[in-house]
């Protein structure tokens, strides 16, 4: 994102109703559009590419006419789906707690459209529960040693045995194995595995796999102390992986992270300044209950963000060489009484005054759900998403104090 483009629909803290305020989270469409065309770009035309809404559900809508499916986890962000209009068959269900009722409402949403959406089968009970039900295509998660997924045996069982759940079609296979994946081998691994197993069920069972839907989980650069991520070469790399298998069917990428991250940016203005022991504050109007990074250890890493300084805008960060010879040394805490709310430690920054705004970028997942928002009962952040060169309030301000308040009765 431009941060030169947006940064002036910020007004004065509780100025006039029209201008952007803060904290809020901004979310650029036309850059979440151009990350999609790069991925489908690397593709080749050779793979499927479903959004995982979990990494940013608001970015459904602007997504729905540049992906092939959602991957939803729970039911409300199949509700959420719903809402924003997305057919049932752009649907993938998954999740670990499936239950019959979460499906009833899915299926009856389904049965208004054509198309049905394809369920993903964590175990042996859910596969039952799910021929009790629905008539579904569904897809058998494969674990990777986790609490998720099936063993490749019990896979194996399940296609050997398909004739006891008549009203299940069993087209896939679907592995996500992890986030932040940057080694090779990891990768060659993991598809190379699937491959054998997808030739070990058609040998075994006489049963030909159609689908495999691979999350590859590629990293994202946060840090700028971190190594730096070449997009192009890892998710080529993942292409020649999947060239080389055996396999020749449909092949889908579920991207989240990997897709959003870099479309959003977090706003937070500076609301005092203060100097206590030799160590200097600036306290922010947000703070670690709305800004997430993964990989954020005790407020000692230093991500991607600049400072709107009166006029000047300049880059923040140990490599401030600019205004090196101006600048000290600042924690930047956020607005919770906690000693935890801490953003970043020895920021270098110059002269920073109250009403000064800071922009974290690289926002666009996850942050804006992860955060431990109801924390001391803090307002959410306002979200605003920018399209072209208008900016559009897409959640107002909310006050949360009623998610922690029990009534008596």
């Amino acid at each position: 994102m431009n941060y030169n483009d947006y940064l002036g629909y910020f007004g004065e803290r509780n100025s006039e109703a029209n201008a952007a305020q803060t904290p809020a989270y901004i979310f650029d469409a036309e850059a979440l559009r151009s990350r999609a065309g790069f991925i489908r770009s690397m593709t080749n035309g050779k793979a499927r590419l479903i959004y995982a809404i979990k990494a940013n559900p608001f970015l459904v809508p602007y997504l729905a006419d540049v992906v092939d499916a959602f991957e939803i986890c729970s039911p409300g962000e199949e509700r959420i789906c719903e809402r924003y209009g997305i057919p049932a068959s752009m649907m993938v269900l998954s999740g670990v707690d499936k239950q019959d009722t979460d499906f009833e409402r899915a299926f009856h949403y389904a049965d208004k459209q054509a198309g049905l959406p394809v369920c993903t089968v964590e175990s042996l009970s859910q596969l039952e529960m799910l021929n009790r039900t629905v008539r579904s295509e569904i897809l058998l998660r494969v674990t990777s040693g986790n609490q998720f997924g099936l063993d490749p045996e019990d896979v194996v069982k399940i296609i050997r045995e398909r004739d006891l759940y008549p009203n299940l079609d069993i087209i896939g296979l679907q592995l996500y194995t992890g986030t932040q994946k940057s080694r090779k081998k990891v990768i060659e691994r993991e598809v190379r595995n699937i491959d054998a197993l997808i030739s070990r069920i058609k040998a075994e069972c006489g049963f030909v796999v159609r689908e495999f839907e691979y999350g590859p989980g590629l990293p994202v650069r946060y840090f700028l102390d971190s190594e730096p991520v070449d997009d192009a070469e890892v998710l080529g790399h993942v292409m020649q992986c999947i060239d080389e298998m055996a396999f020749k069917g449909t092949v889908s990428l579920e991207m989240g992270r990997f897709l959003a991250a870099s479309c959003g940016s977090y706003v937070t203005r500076i609301v005092d300044i203060k100097h206590s022991r030799g160590v200097h504050y600036a306290i922010v109007d947000g703070g670690i209950h709305q800004l997430n990074y993964y990989g954020q250890m005790m407020a000692m890493k230093y991500p991607f963000m600049q400072m709107k300084n009166g006029a000047a805008e300049v880059l923040c960060g140990p490599d401030n060489s600019e205004n090196a010879a101006e600048s000290e040394k600042y924690e930047i805490c956020g607005s919770l009484c906690t000693v935890s709310d801490v953003l970043i430690r020895q920021l270098p920054l110059a002269n920073p005054k109250t009403g000064d705004i800071l922009v974290f970028e690289r926002t666009g997942a996850y942050s804006v759900t992860e955060g431990i928002s109801l924390f001391l009962s803090r307002d959410l952040p306002r979200i605003y998403v920018k399209d072209g060169t208008h900016l559009m309030e897409i959640r107002k301000q909310i006050q949360t104090e009623d998610f922690n308040y029990g009534r008596t009765y």
